[in-house]
């Protein structure tokens, strides 16, 4: 079972940033994802990265707001968090897939998830 450990989440004010970090061994060789899930809903498809960080995909409503990147040396993808919105409120998770797939939004695509990391967004 891969061990996959977000950090970064917290408490920040609208129109805020944050960071968001995920740790994976293995990491070269795998499709990452970024998905979150209020309570009681569905979970949602956020962003992804292919394993040498030369494509991205994003769900629509947060381009040009939200980043996603990697730095396999570190065995790190991040979510760079900009212009926060309070809709943007809820736990994210990371998650991953070994091997040389095209990039995918759906969740059952992915094997392995992390715990997730809680983003607040309040005045």
């Amino acid at each position: 079972q891969v061990q996959l450990v977000e950090s970064g989440g917290g408490l920040v004010q609208p129109g805020g940033s944050l960071r968001l970090s995920c740790v994976v061994s293995g990491f070269d060789n795998y499709v990452m994802g970024w998905f979150r899930q209020a309570p009681g809903k569905e979970r949602e498809f956020v962003a992804s990265i292919d394993r040498r960080g030369l494509r991205v995909l994003y769900v629509e409503s947060v381009m040009g707001r939200l980043a996603v990147s990697r730095e396999n040396a570190k065995n790190t993808v991040y979510l760079q968090m900009n212009s926060l919105k309070p809709e943007d409120r809820t736990n994210y998770c990371c998650t991953a897939r070994a091997g040389g797939y095209n990039l995918q939004d759906r969740a059952s695509f992915y094997v392995s998830w992390g715990q997730g990391t809680k983003v607040t967004v309040s005045s």
